[in-house]
């Protein structure tokens, strides 16, 4: 089965019967070819219902999980968002195809290079400035930002993002331990921050001062 018809199964199976119905987002979904994230793998692999590895310690995330930390992030055309992990570039793919403004940061030097060379080459027009730098300090240089999605997970809320973020903003980032985490959303209004937690998940480790 060529891509397309991967994408719409991936879709159709995984996402829209577990409750994601934002449009847009189904529509990046399908149109941003997941396969060429996942290295070493068939395409009926790369859109299946898992993580995957991507080398240096890292993975993408499944399908569902991807789709869900955005649809919790509430992304809308032109909203700036602070990526925190990069790896693969998919997940900065599919807020770019939506029309966010991407900056994303990743620590590791021989993953970015790859994932800069996938990412520019695929989606020349799209605004994406990839970064190599401590994801757990964010990146002041080009904040504040409207959204944060953090890619690794954390013991808690890294104080940086905060800081960086804007007075109506949002954060969604997995808080546990090593083992298990919830994804969190983080709401700014009225100059605080207000948390709600969703599902379980399961994310590698963010690394640095703030976190592990």
């Amino acid at each position: 089965m060529e891509h397309h018809g991967l994408a719409l199964q991936m879709v159709d199976r995984q996402l829209r019967p577990r409750n994601i119905h934002n449009e847009e987002l189904l529509r990046a979904m399908m149109d941003v070819p997941r396969h060429l994230f996942v290295p070493n793998v068939s395409p009926e692999v790369a859109y299946s219902d898992h993580a995957l590895a991507i080398g240096y310690g890292q993975t993408i995330s499944q399908p569902f999980i991807v789709a869900r930390m955005t649809e919790l992030l509430d992304v809308c055309p032109g909203s700036k968002v602070l990526e925190i992990g990069t790896g693969s570039g998919y997940q900065a793919a599919i807020l770019a195809q939506m029309g966010a403004v991407v900056v994303t940061v990743e620590r590791h030097s021989c993953l970015l290079n790859c994932t800069r060379d996938l990412l520019y080459g695929l989606m020349p027009k799209a605004d994406i400035r990839i970064i190599e730098a401590d994801g757990t300090l964010g990146y002041p240089p080009l904040g504040p930002y409207d959204r944060i999605l953090v890619t690794a997970a954390a013991p808690s809320l890294p104080p940086a993002y905060e800081v960086q973020l804007t007075k109506s903003g949002r954060i969604v980032i997995p808080l546990g331990d090593r083992m298990l985490q919830k994804l969190n959303i983080f709401n700014r209004r009225n100059g605080k921050l207000h948390r709600t937690v969703d599902l379980d998940c399961c994310f590698v480790p963010l690394i640095g001062p703030g976190a592990f």
